[in-house]
Parts: structure tokens; sequence; C-alpha cells
């Protein structure tokens, strides 16, 4: 029986030579995450369950990454809670303030997931790890309870979209902008419950940043996951990063998909989601001027090393506009450390924008730089509901690093194409 690459990683890790769409499977699970909001939760369940011990401690891990540093007290005592479960119960993988990120900037760069894992996530943009051929995807805090306790997980097998890519993308055109016009392009419930599979020659065009960017927002257009065919660029990254060893799996020719999408990634232009769905995607040809408030260039899309370098190349040697607050948050402390090396945060700071330690922070309105009735921000994030990142009566616009900055410096959203040419 044929199968995609996402139903091939679940048969293998639920001991089935062969799985289907709408089956029922209980599947093991390689790595099982939560952060500082889901955490608490899971714990307070995984205390009823009379466990001693996680299944395995190496394969649970916890990211203080969404009111870290904690901002207020509250916060404190969830990543106190946190804290105290993974040392007693010896979790290797714990990060905090000082050498924690953003959980899914993080995990990547730790080497912790590599390709033909399965992986569940007490957050929804787990779905990032299909940039490396892996099958994850986010849980409610009750299924990450029964995940550190049993190494487990029930799934319905999804059906799936074929996301054929040709081409390559042109000068300051990213992941970002292909997966807004993806989202544009089918909608918010496009994919839902299903896997989002990319492929073709132009994979080839794209960075792991890019890939990353484009499986964190699968979700965004319903999907169960977003999962990449490795490559020589996937393996590299995962050699690089001190990756287990990744197991590949390639779909099968004659697999079946719910449809098949072609992308020509040289016809994506700079792309701008409009409140207050990702689904509202528009191109600058639709856009009138509009005058924002805030930027903010960061979060688990777009906080990587590679997107900080996009913004700085734009925003060098100019001034971002008068009552424009313009926030860069990097996405873990090495792409800190790695953009302070290379002169990033000289620019940034030089330019008018604040650094921000790792945080998620903004992205989902928990602090450095909720929004006041009325205003408007440009961000990088991945969503832009009502109410989001601020007061409800706020408006989001995602973008990419690249937009981001063009419309810093000019004070309203604006294509990097009229800073930069083409």
């Amino acid at each position: 029986m044929a199968m995609t690459m996402t139903q091939k990683i679940l048969a293998a890790h639920s001991g089935l030579e062969n799985v289907k769409a709408g089956e029922l499977i209980l599947a093991d699970l390689d790595l099982v995450l939560g952060n500082d909001i889901t955490s608490p939760v899971a714990i307070k369940e995984f205390a009823k369950l009379n466990k001693d011990s996680v299944f395995d401690r190496n394969k649970v891990t916890m990211v203080m990454d969404h009111f870290a540093p904690n901002k207020d007290i509250k916060a404190a005592e969830q990543c106190k809670l946190c804290r105290d479960f993974c040392e007693e119960k010896e979790v290797t993988h714990f990060y905090d303030v000082g050498e924690m990120g953003i959980e899914h900037a993080l995990l990547p760069e730790k080497g912790l997931v590599t390709a033909g894992n399965v992986v569940i996530g007490a957050d929804s943009h787990t779905c990032t790890y299909g940039a490396l051929g892996a099958f994850s995807t986010g849980v409610g805090s009750t299924d990450m309870a029964c995940g550190m306790a049993i190494g487990k997980a029930w799934f319905k097998v999804p059906s799936a979209i074929k996301f054929e890519l040709k081409g390559s993308l042109r000068k300051y055109v990213s992941g970002k902008d292909v997966i807004l016009h993806i989202i544009g392009m089918i909608g918010v419930d496009g994919a839902l419950y299903k896997s989002m599979e990319f492929t073709g020659e132009g994979l080839a065009s794209l960075s792991m940043a890019d890939r990353l960017c484009i499986s964190n927002m699968a979700i965004e257009a319903g999907a169960k996951n977003g999962i990449f065919e490795v490559d020589s660029i996937t393996l590299d990254y995962i050699r690089e990063h001190g990756g287990k060893e990744p197991v590949i799996y390639k779909a099968d020719p004659d697999a079946e998909y719910d449809k098949v999408i072609t992308i020509e990634l040289s016809e994506i232009e700079p792309t701008v989601a409009f409140p207050h769905l990702p689904e509202n995607a528009k191109t600058f040809s639709e856009i009138d001027d509009i005058k924002i408030d805030q930027v903010v260039i960061g979060s688990c899309t777009n906080g990587r090393l590679e997107d900080l370098i996009a913004a700085a190349e734009i925003m060098k040697g100019h001034k971002v506009a008068k009552n424009v607050r313009t926030i860069i948050i990097p996405a873990t402390q090495k792409i800190y450390l790695d953009a302070m090396e290379m002169g990033l945060l000289k620019i940034f700071i030089e330019c008018g924008a604040v650094v921000s330690t790792p945080t998620c922070g903004p992205c989902l309105g928990g602090h450095m730089g909720i929004l006041a009735a009325g205003e408007k921000a440009v961000t990088t994030t991945n969503r832009n509901f009502v109410g989001r990142m601020g007061h409800t009566d706020s408006e989001v616009y995602l973008a990419s690093p690249a937009t981001a900055a063009a419309s810093a410096i000019t004070g309203k959203i604006t294509s990097p194409w009229e800073v930069m040419g083409k």
C-alpha cells in the first residue's frame, strides 16, 4: 500500500507495515515538548497518573520562553513549577533564562530533533520540525502528560496535500512570503487535519530557515503537520547541529494525495497578511499607505540568524521612522551571540531599534511589545488574530523580516523592493 512521508513515519513508530488516512494508531514518541504556559497544566495531570518518573528523561524537554524572563508573579510561579518538576524527574533538557531560546528555534539548534522522528509538543507550532523531515504536531497539555508518562500518543493518520515547488526565490523574498502566499491561496482551513508535504526541485532554493518558517505556519492553514522531503540541505543542517542519525522516509511515487498544488517560487512576491487572519494575504500592488506604530522582528517563525541578517541589510545606515517602536528578538542565545559578533546588534541599535533577550513575548501579547487600542504593528510572528498582540482594537500585519525592516524605516507597510530594489 502506497504511503506519504508522514504515513511512513507513523507506520514505523506504531509497529505497522502500513497505515491509511483516517486510521487510529498508537505511536512511539521520540520527543515530548512543553513550555512555561502549557507544561504546568501537564505537570498537574502527570501527578494524577501515579508515575515516579517520565518515560525517558532524555526525551522530555521544557523550555521557558513565553513569559520568560518572568513578567509577573504568576509567570514566575509557572516557571518554578516546571523547574522543580524537571529537577525532581531529572529531565535532561530543561532550558531556562540564560540558556533557553524560543522553543521551536532552540530544539533544532540543539540537535534534539532529526529526520524520521515523531515529536509532540504542547504548543501549536510544534509542526516546525517537519522542516527536518520529522512528523511533529501540537497537542494539548493532557496529551503531553500522557506522553511524558508512557512515551506514546494516539493519532488519527492524516491525509495529505502535496506541494510541488519549482524555480527559485527572488531577492528579498523568503519562506515567510511563500507560506503567506500558500495560506492566502488555500485558506486557514485549507489543509484541515492534513499533512502539508513539500517536495520538488524548488527545495534547493529554500534554506533551512525558510523551511522551518514554512513548516511552523502549517498550522495556520489548519494542517496536522507540515513536512519537507529530506535532501542534502537537511542532512547538512542535522550534522552541523549534532543531531541524531536521521531516518529518511520518502513518499511512494503512487502515494495518494487529496490534491497536488504546484508553487512557482520565482513568482512569489513580498506578501503581507492583513488583520485578522493569516489567509488575508496581499501583495504590494493591493496595498495602500498604511501607517504603523510598531515593528517586531523575531519569534519561532522568523528569529533565526538568517532573518536578522536580512533585516540588518535593509536597516543598515537608516533610522527607524519617528514614533515606530522597533523590537528585535533573536530566537536563541546562540543567535544573539552570533548576531552580536557579526555586528548586527550595532546596526539595529544605531538604527533606533531595541534588542531583546530571547522570548516569545509580544507574539502572544505576553510582554515586550503590547499594542494599545488603534495601534498597528508589522510583525514577523505567525498569528494576527483579534487581540493577538494586545488590545482587541489593535491590528497585526504579518510579514517577512525584510518587509518588516523596510516598514520600520518608512513608518508604513513597505515592500523591501521599494527600499532596496529587486
